[in-house]
This record gives C-alpha cells, structure tokens and sequence, in this order.
C-alpha cells in the first residue's frame, strides 16, 4: 500500500512546485475534481447558484447538479468561447456561489476580468482548466488564476493516464473545506483498476489515427460521443494512474510543443478568427463554417477520411433535458451559433504531415466566419 500511496503524494508534490500552488489533491476523473470543489464551496457559502457559460463541456452542469446546485447559464462570446461579461455582470447576485470559468479547447478565459466582477460581492472563481493544462495568460498557468482551479488527466488531453482529475488552489480555506470531504473519498475498487487497466492498453495500441476506428467501435470506452452524465462518482486517483504520470511534466511540455506546432499550421492554413496567438497549445483548434448541414457535411468526409475532426459539444447547454426547466425559456443565441458551426481539428502528436494536409485541403475553401 506504501508504494502508490508514495506515487500519489510524489506527484502532488511535483504538481505544487510546478504550478505554484500549496494544495493539490489527485481524483478519479475531471468531473469528480468539479464536483468535490463545489461541494467543499458550498460548505463555505449559504449560496447555491453556480454560473456556467452557456456552451462548455457538459460534464460541467452535471457536476453543477451533483453537487446539489444550481446551474446558472451566463451566454458566451462566439469568437472567445468566454462569457459575455455584461451579461455576466448582470448574471451575478446575492445568490451566486461561484463563476465556474473554463479555457474551452485550451482558449483562455479573462479570469482577471471575471475576478474583478466576483470579488467585491464574495463570489468565488472556479477555473476549469480541464482542456487546459500547461498553457499559459500573460506569463501565468491557466489553472491558477482563480481562487481554485481544476485539469483532467481523461483520454486526449494535454496529459492522460488514461483517467483523472487535479484540483488546485493557494487559498487554505478552500484547501481545508476540501481536505474535509477528501477524507472520506475511497480509492476505486480492484474490479475498476482492472476495467481502467484494460481501457488504457487498448487506448495505447490502437490509438493512432490509422487504427482508432477499432477503439471507437467499442461501446464501453464511449469515444467521441458527448453524454450528460446521470451520475458523477468521486473517488482518489489509483496509485497505478498516479504511477503512469511518472515523468508528466516531461510528457505535458512535448505534448503541447506538438499541439502549439499543429496550431501554427492549421492557422496560417484553414480560415480562423482566433484572438490568440497562432502558437498557443490548443487541445483542438476551433474553426466555424457557415451552419449545422455544412459542419455535418464536413464532419461526415472527416469520418471517411479518418481526419479527426470533431463538431465538439453537438447542443447548448440548456438544450440538454436535464437542464431546460432551470432555463425557464431563456435563449443563449451565441452559444447556440458556436453548436451549429464550430468544427475542431486535432492537434496531438499523432498527425502525421499527410495526414495535416488533408486536414488543410478540407477546409482550405471554409469561409471566414
């Protein structure tokens, strides 16, 4: 038991010398990291309403609802993925818990911006850096940047072991708020490190490009499908997951060398409005087309020529059933333009050159959304 017990405690060591933060706790997933850090929120706070942007991933609201809160949906800016901030100024309230602030696709967030607008009324800041690790704002970690931030170790991220979440903060209120419930999360069982071992060996064969259709074909590794999850289960990272992150720092930076590489070479080739510099390492690099039918169309011969490409999260987040009664009718018309248009392409360090042009020439003929 010593042996991952010391494999964990190693890397949330790294993890805090590295980021900069005093508290680091190791979880099951990305999603698990969200809802402990709401929950240990909502210790904090008689208030219960979270503010989400209105496109984001939609593990986000799940977690929201988990953890026993109420999701409050802020619409975005279609060309940052970034709330609209005058809407967020007038989202605010003396019920507001937390802003949960995401770098969607590695894109930063303004979360200064955001701070500015939550401190002065005890709002706190939760940074979802899940698609986000290892990037950078003017010099600073995106993660870090809030009053706590959380990242996901899940398959295709930045970093993987196949799955996992990080939570990470400077504020030791938090850090004891969340200590308290960390106490009492349970390791998975042997039957999951098992499931999870199987997963991981499949996902390290046949995760080349050339063969991933095989993995896809698998009902239980759920890849490339976008699901509300009904439940959100927390548990401690397992000392075998925290054992494969041996090396993650080497391993984040090679990553997002390929993925600010691929960056650079899709922006000066495939029609883009992105605000960001060319090189930044997005998890995927976002492009728009002109309305749903084209994406599909595009999407579909991405498919055949197996490209990679991804229409992201196929709806707004108050379109999810779950969702749509705490909506009560309200429209998101930005984040329902981003579902309809937005296509990504993969920058991981598995695209060939060939297989880059053929993305290149695809979307050679896009127009400038």
């Amino acid at each position: 038991m010593m042996a991952p017990r010391r494999a964990i405690a190693r890397i949330e060591r790294e993890i805090g010398l590295d980021f900069g933060v005093a508290h680091v706790f190791l979880v099951s997933s990305g999603t698990a990291a969200l809802r402990l850090t709401l929950e240990a929120l909502k210790g904090l706070s008689h208030r219960r309403e979270v503010i989400i942007p209105a496109y984001t991933c939609f593990s986000v609201p799940a977690a929201v609802l988990t953890a026993g809160l109420r999701p409050t949906l802020c619409d975005i800016d279609s060309s940052t993925f970034d709330f609209d901030h005058e809407l967020l100024e007038r989202s605010l309230n003396d019920d507001t818990l937390c802003v949960v602030a995401h770098h969607l696709f590695g894109v930063p967030s303004a979360v200064e911006q955001i701070r500015s607008r939550c401190r002065p009324r005890g709002v706190f800041v939760l940074e979802d850096a899940a698609q986000g690790m290892g990037a950078e704002s003017d010099g600073r970690k995106l993660g870090t940047l809030g009053d706590v931030g959380i990242f996901s170790l899940g398959r295709g991220k930045n970093i993987t072991c196949g799955s996992g979440g990080i939570i990470v903060t400077n504020s030791s209120e938090i850090a004891t708020a969340i200590a308290r419930r960390y106490r009492h999360v349970n390791g998975p069982s042997l039957r999951e490190q098992l499931k999870d071992f199987a997963s991981l060996v499949l996902m390290a064969v046949f995760i080349r490009p050339w063969l991933y259709w095989i993995p896809a074909a698998l009902p239980f590794l759920e890849l490339g499908r976008t699901i509300f999850p009904k439940e959100v289960p927390v548990q401690r990272l397992s000392g075998m997951k925290a054992g494969l992150l041996r090396g993650w720092r080497t391993a984040l930076a090679r990553s997002n060398r390929h993925r600010s590489a691929a960056a650079s070479y899709f922006s000066s080739r495939v029609p883009s409005r992105l605000a960001h510099p060319s090189s930044h390492p997005y998890l995927r690099f976002p492009i728009f087309v002109s309305n749903a039918q084209q994406r599909d169309a595009i999407y579909r011969l991405s498919q055949r020529r197996g490209l990679g490409l991804s229409v992201a999260y196929p709806t707004s987040i108050d379109e999810i059933t779950e969702i749509r009664r705490v909506c009560n009718g309200k429209r998101f018309p930005s984040a329902h333009k981003v579902a309809d248009s937005l296509l990504t392409i993969p920058t991981h360090h598995w695209l060939s050159d060939n297989d880059k042009k053929a993305i290149a020439e695809l979307c050679r003929n896009l127009p400038a959304a």
